[in-house]
């Protein structure tokens, strides 16, 4: 029998942390493509492929410029308590008639909607997305920053409603490994960590009701409050790479615990 003393060290024992790969570091399997314009499940110029262990984002393939064929490459399965690490790097040049400011710019795409939901010619999935940004080899810009295609957020108490708010993050120039992670504690709160360091820390994900699709979302879900989702990873006209993609599940009560 377990002693009152031997009880209490069980209990505080915490649970063993167990990440699980959602790349495999072979191919897609469990991911699937929307690109704007394209059928779900069509990978238009082979936009999304895996080489030498990673995830590639490429354009040279293309029969022509960019032309705003936004892609996203979206797990299968949804997810609302959970740590996720990616690591990513831009290389190369961006692709001709890609945007300006899309230069080094891919991100992920959190607490988002499934594929079924999006229309064809739709360019973002509403979402949350973690903004990855590469420097330009002189000027500062920060990474892990967010956006809200078809959303909003709260920072110290007040809602926000511009698309983009910058991280604390330093500038990551050149075409280096970055680890970006992010704690997602449901429908409560959203915490950015680079190189382990948080860099920003937002409340309260929720639908747009000024957007009408994501409007349309939440009369479907009973509520604007986003408290899960699907995972994405962005395809925005300059090439990138990911070699890690993993997710640590979390229980409500492990959020926040770091």
């Amino acid at each position: 029998m377990l002693t009152a003393v031997a009880l209490l060290s069980v209990s505080a024992t915490p649970r063993p942390q167990s990440w699980t790969p959602l790349f495999n570091g072979k191919n897609l399997d469990g991911w699937q493509v929307k690109i704007k314009g394209h059928d779900a499940g069509e990978n238009a110029g082979d936009t999304f492929r895996v080489e030498n262990g990673v995830i590639r984002v490429a354009y040279d393939r293309y029969d022509g410029p960019f032309n705003g064929r936004y892609g996203h490459l979206v797990y299968k399965d949804e997810f609302s308590h959970y740590r996720l690490r990616v690591e990513y790097r831009f290389v190369g040049d961006q692709a001709p008639g890609g945007p300006a400011w899309a230069l080094r710019n891919s991100g992920v795409m959190l607490h988002g909607e499934p594929i079924a939901s999006m229309t064809r010619d739709q360019e973002f999935p509403t979402s949350i997305e973690v903004q990855f940004l590469g420097g330009n080899g002189t000027d500062e810009r920060a990474t892990s920053n967010v956006c809200t295609p078809g959303t909003n957020i709260v920072i110290d108490g007040q809602l926000v409603t511009r698309h983009c708010t910058n991280s604390k993050s330093q500038t990551y120039h050149g075409d280096r490994w970055v680890t970006a992670e992010v704690e997602v504690c449901g429908s409560q709160r959203m915490t950015h960590l680079l190189e382990g360091q948080p860099v920003l820390t937002y409340t309260a994900p929720q639908l747009d009701d000024r957007d009408a699709h994501a409007k349309s979302l939440a009369a479907a879900r009973g509520t604007v409050r986003l408290d899960r989702g699907t995972i994405a990873l962005q395809s925005e006209s300059h090439p990138v790479e990911f070699r890690t993609v993993e997710l640590l599940v979390l229980t409500p009560t492990e959020c926040g615990r770091r």
